[in-house]
């Protein structure tokens, strides 16, 4: 039963980094949802990266597909459009920007603009731990 997996090391890692996951997420908060949203998008763009310095365009759009569809169905469709008003407009529009970004990247193997997007998703989620950490810095004790 164990034999199988114990050839593969790589199936162990991946299995275990799985359930590590699903374990977070399981008990993670909303705000801690998001930032492994964050965490997850900026993954697949690293690999997206890779995949398109190599040469690698299945894997690439791949990549690229993974890290659109977390930046459209969880960081953007997270955004509370009422109370979040104005600063909720602006992320949307920010994200789809992002996403236009990305998809251009993948369609023309464009490293410019992959690292634009990257750095335009780094920049939001600095700013979402900045606000983490200051809302965790005026909690009582």
């Amino acid at each position: 039963m164990y034999g199988s997996t114990l050839r593969r090391p790589g199936r162990s890692a991946k299995a275990y980094a799985d359930i590590a996951l699903e374990t977070r997420v399981m008990s993670a908060s909303p705000a801690q949802l998001i930032t492994l949203l964050f965490e997850g998008a900026d993954a697949a763009l690293v690999k997206a990266k890779a995949h398109l310095i190599q040469g690698q365009t299945a894997q690439r759009g791949q990549a690229f597909s993974k890290a659109i569809d977390i930046i459209d169905s969880g960081l953007k469709s997270s955004l509370d459009m009422e109370a979040g008003g104005e600063l909720s407009k602006n992320l949307a529009q920010t994200y789809d920007l992002i996403i236009q970004h990305l998809m251009m990247a993948n369609l023309e193997a464009d490293l410019d603009r992959l690292e634009i997007a990257q750095k335009m998703l780094a920049n939001i989620s600095a700013g979402w731990q900045q606000n983490l950490a200051n809302l965790a810095s005026t909690q009582p004790s």
